[in-house]
């Protein structure tokens, strides 16, 4: 996959099927908009996702959310997608007063070759926000390119949306997530050296500092699995600060695999969250932890079987 990032003035060199959005969480209703996209392959397009960084509400507000999906974790998504051009186009206070219009012909007709844009109905860009689907259907005839609008998806009759995803996130309703999303929320990063508390108590764990702007559930207990290259294993995963061993403030992803005898300190691995168990608290002892411990690894034993 071709990343374009940090650059106003590319060129597409071949006719492009176009997506436009955040794409925060990717969840269902993006992947129905990549979907129609992917399709235009068929026909010898392009596959190209355009996205402005950082989005409109991050340069408008200076105030940066936690993200459902990093922009490492978008990359792979969309390349394991087939998506074949990302574009991360740098959105400032010049590139955000663009005119609609101006966009249209400069940048989707002129710079991508833009032959299908896929949008949804609350598209919005140019200066103010005043692009929307309806121009871009409007303007399609001038331009040469075909404009498909589509409709959003639901689950029990509630619009899914990134904002709604982040809220059912922060409820810790996993399940929930997962069905909005089409697959376990995840969170990716490289596995560090720990206190290695777990190995002492005969429990060892595979530790990861998430980046700083991924969203995290609520601290606690969550049965999860931990995939690696093609291996995935089933596990039980603590996120947060783990009290009872230390004062630290930053929150860490820390995961027991079941039948994993490895040393994979340095690779990448993508832990996925599939059930809340318990939250996080405090214990009187370590001997008290490990008690816990020993039961939380049993219970989410049982879990793995039943999934």
């Amino acid at each position: 996959m071709q990343i374009i990032e940090k650059e106003t003035a590319f060129q597409l060199n071949r006719p492009s099927a176009v997506a436009i959005g955040k794409f925060d969480g990717i969840h269902r209703g993006h992947q129905s908009l990549l979907r129609h996209v992917l399709e235009q392959k068929e026909r010898g397009l392009q596959a190209v996702v355009f996205t402005f960084d950082p989005s409109p509400a991050v340069l408008f507000s200076g105030i940066s959310l936690p993200e459902l999906t990093t922009k490492k974790e978008k990359r792979r998504i969309f390349e394991e997608l087939g998506i074949d051009v990302l574009i991360e186009f740098p959105l400032d206070f010049t590139t955000a007063a663009i005119e609609p219009e101006q966009f249209i012909e400069r940048v989707l007709a002129g710079q991508m070759k833009t032959a299908y844009i896929a949008a949804g109905r609350d598209l919005s860009f140019g200066k103010k926000g005043k692009g929307d689907a309806a121009l871009l259907k409007k303007m399609s005839a001038q331009f040469g390119y075909q404009t498909e609008i589509i409709e959003k998806v639901c689950l029990e009759k509630v619009e899914i949306s990134s904002s709604y995803v982040r809220e059912v996130i922060k409820t810790g309703d996993m399940e929930k997530a997962e069905r909005l999303i089409g697959e376990a929320y995840s969170v990716s990063g490289i596995v560090a050296h720990g206190k290695k508390l777990g190995r002492r108590l005969g429990m060892p764990t595979v530790n990861l500092l998430p980046e700083k702007e991924k969203l995290l559930p609520p601290y606690g207990v969550y049965f999860s699995e931990v995939s690696f290259g093609e291996q995935v294993y089933k596990g039980i995963t603590n996120i947060g600060c783990k009290p009872t061993v230390n004062d630290e403030k930053q929150a860490g992803v820390e995961t027991y695999l079941y039948d994993f005898a490895q040393d994979i300190y340095g690779k990448e691995i993508t832990v996925r969250l599939f059930s809340f168990h318990r939250p996080e608290y405090k214990f009187e002892s370590v001997e008290a932890l490990k008690k816990q411990m020993a039961a939380d690894i049993a219970e989410g034993r049982y879990y793995v079987h039943r999934k």
